[in-house]
């Protein structure tokens, strides 16, 4: 029987919202929370609005249980190491125009957001949805190989952070979710954004035709933009690709726009990116932002967990086969805080613009 379909989905008591929005809507929550995190750099007036907008964040636990080792490894990496934080996304197939069963809750997004112990440099990895990987049990899941985004349906944010850690050997230092309906919002909040794509993309949506180059987006415009998979060269992972190259854009238009220091575009902002986020309750979202209040967009990496091909037949359905050497290699680059070294040595892994 197909694995997807046994599925008995766990239902998360504040992602209703969810079930409106399709799967690549959900991909780009990550802005919500990246615009948080930067917007830490604020000091003075600045931090006194901050806390206006950690009190719109809603908190779950949304990582497992951990051992006193663990622990302990975060705590230390909070004072004085790398960090590195887990970004989900969930999505209900039954409301996905993209998707073809109505199975439940997904997590159509899955994102590692590495921080460097020096905190000057920050790489955010995707993991892609439909790799197929050992998911520890949970629910009614006994435990196996299955796609990755199953993890959620069967025990919520803490599988699949569970998930997370058994393949990539990474100790997880907090996790966010958000529902990003609101990116329209976003991206006209900052008075639009530039972005610039190294691939044709044609909207089969609307018809609009984005040549390679740079492009002016307004929010529909950019919404139109990472809807498409289809019409984009790679299908989900070129869609990845140009959901990276938004988030690039976005980060950059709010550090040149201005917007940090003006009251009125940052309350617009940030009351839009606080209202879509659910964080661990274990996460101080002030600390976060702190420790990252001298990262630049500049100094952020974004690339996708390597693979070997996206029609790996497995009881689950087609699935992705994550590349079995230069994913090991990327995890412990990683886990050692040395993913700067890995790029090097990997030329071509990091997103074109990285």
């Amino acid at each position: 029987m197909d694995a997807e379909n046994d599925l008995e989905p766990v239902k998360p008591r504040r992602f209703a919202g969810f079930r409106k929005l399709a799967g690549w809507q959900k991909a780009l929550i990550v802005l919500g929370v990246l615009l948080l995190v930067i917007a830490g750099g604020l000091t003075g007036t600045g931090f006194y609005l901050y806390e206006r907008y950690d009190n719109k964040v809603s908190r779950e636990s949304l990582l497992p249980s951990r051992s006193a080792e663990d622990v302990a490894r975060s705590e230390e990496n909070w004072d004085s190491g790398p960090l590195n934080l887990l970004l989900l996304g969930s999505d209900s197939r039954a409301e996905d125009p993209d998707g073809t069963s109505p199975i439940g809750e997904r997590s159509d997004t899955i994102m590692l957001l590495h921080i460097s112990k020096n905190r000057d440099h920050a790489t955010l990895m995707s993991i892609p949805r439909d790799s197929y990987v050992e998911v520890p049990a949970g629910g009614s899941w006994k435990g196996g190989k299955n796609k990755i985004n199953s993890a959620f349906a069967f025990g919520g944010a803490p599988l699949t952070a569970e998930t997370v850690t058994k393949l990539t050997g990474i100790t997880l230092d907090g996790a966010m979710i958000a529902d990003f309906a609101s990116i329209r919002e976003m991206v006209d909040a900052v008075n639009g954004v530039n972005v610039c794509t190294y691939a044709k993309v044609t909207s089969l949506h609307t018809g609009r035709v984005w040549e390679p180059g740079c492009h002016d987006m307004d929010g529909e415009v950019a919404l139109d933009f990472v809807r498409q998979r289809y019409s984009v060269e790679g299908g989900d992972f070129g869609r990845m690709r140009n959901q990276q190259l938004v988030v690039k854009a976005l980060i950059a238009k709010v550090q040149s726009s201005g917007a940090m220091t003006n009251p009125l575009k940052l309350d617009s902002l940030l009351g839009i990116a606080a209202e879509a986020l659910t964080v661990d309750d274990r996460l101080d979202l002030r600390d976060l932002a702190f420790k990252v209040r001298d990262l630049r967009p500049d100094n952020i990496d974004y690339l996708t967990v390597p693979d070997t091909g996206a029609s790996l037949d497995t009881p689950a359905g087609s699935a992705v086969e994550l590349d079995p050497d230069l994913s090991v290699s990327l995890f412990k680059a990683v886990a050692g805080d040395t993913v700067q070294q890995w790029l090097a040595e990997n030329p071509g892994q990091a997103a074109p613009g990285s």
